[in-house]
């Protein structure tokens, strides 16, 4: 497990109940992660900041080795993985501030 890969418990919290009424915008299917699953999730993420992420019946992948490759390929950090849905976060400095997802700071 990497742990950089991962948020730290302030900042996943808030992430979670932010991401609770989300739907899956991103699917992993049959075909795992491929170049076009890749660039769908660079564009929710540049959208979004936050994405749920689903693994689809057939998906090559455990769920913790898909969280933690995506978060690799997209730079993001996993917020949280249950069942088989995902939570990834990346924050982008080029939304308008009243789009941002404001994250608390993880130290005290």
């Amino acid at each position: 497990m990497n742990k950089k890969l991962y948020l730290t418990g302030k900042e996943a919290r808030h992430l979670r109940g932010l991401g609770h009424h989300l739907s899956p915008l991103v699917m992993i299917g049959k075909d795992g992660v491929t170049d076009n699953l890749t660039t769908a999730l660079e564009e929710v993420l540049s959208a979004h900041e936050l994405v749920k992420v689903k693994l689809q019946d057939g998906c090559p992948y455990a769920r913790v080795e898909a969280a933690e490759l995506l978060a690799q390929k997209s730079r993001s950090r996993i917020a949280q993985i249950i069942g088989k849905t995902f939570l990834l976060f990346r924050e982008n400095k080029e939304l308008k501030a009243d789009k941002k997802i404001n994250v608390p700071s993880g130290k005290k």
